[in-house]
C-alpha cells in the first residue's frame, strides 16, 4: 500500500481544519438531512430537483468530511524551531517586490491544506513559493507563473 500523503501545516492551520470538521459533522450534516426529509415530502423523487440538490450537497459534505479527517490524521505540524530564520521556509512570511518597479507583496508560505491566497497564505507547492524557498533577503528570484515569468527581490522574511 502506498504511503499516505503528509500535510505540513501550522498548529493554527490544523485547528482551523478541526473547527471546520466539527461544524460539518455537528451542524451541516444535520441541515442536509433535514433538507432531504423536506424534499422527500414533495413527492415523486424522479422529478424532484430539491431532493437531487440536497443529495448532491450531502455527497459534497461527506466528501469534505473524509478529506478533512485524512488531512488532520496526516498533519505534520511545523514547529517554530524547524523554521529557518534567515531564509524563506514553510511557516514564514516573505515580503517581495516585483522588479523593476512593482509594489511590495507579502505572503505566508503554508502547506497546501491551509493555503488561502485571499488571506495571503500560499501553498508551498505553488510556483511562487517553490521559487522563493531557501532564498534570503536581498536575493533576486525568477518566478514562473501561469501568466509568464516575473522577477522579484526579497525584501523581508518574518
Amino acid at each position: 500500500m502506498a504511503a499516505e500523503k503528509i500535510f505540513p501545516m501550522t498548529q493554527a492551520g490544523k485547528e482551523k481544519l478541526e473547527q471546520e470538521l466539527e461544524h460539518l459533522k455537528t451542524v451541516k450534516r444535520k441541515e442536509v438531512v433535514e433538507r432531504i426529509k423536506i424534499a422527500r415530502s414533495f413527492g415523486d423523487l424522479s422529478e424532484n430537483s430539491e431532493y437531487d440538490s440536497a443529495k448532491e450537497e450531502q455527497a459534497f459534505v461527506e466528501g469534505r468530511i473524509t478529506t478533512l479527517e485524512n488531512m488532520i490524521r496526516n498533519a505534520k505540524i511545523i514547529e517554530e524551531d524547524e523554521m529557518s530564520s534567515d531564509s524563506v521556509s514553510l511557516g514564514r512570511s516573505v515580503t517581495f517586490v516585483e522588479l523593476p518597479k512593482g509594489e511590495e507583496e507579502t505572503y505566508t508560505i503554508v502547506g497546501s491544506a491551509e493555503a488561502d491566497p485571499f488571506e495571503g497564505k500560499i501553498s508551498n507547492d505553488s510556483p511562487i513559493a517553490r521559487s522563493l524557498m531557501g532564498k534570503k533577503v536581498g536575493d533576486e528570484v525568477s518566478v514562473q507563473t501561469p501568466g509568464g515569468e516575473m522577477s522579484v527581490r526579497i525584501v523581508s522574511i518574518h
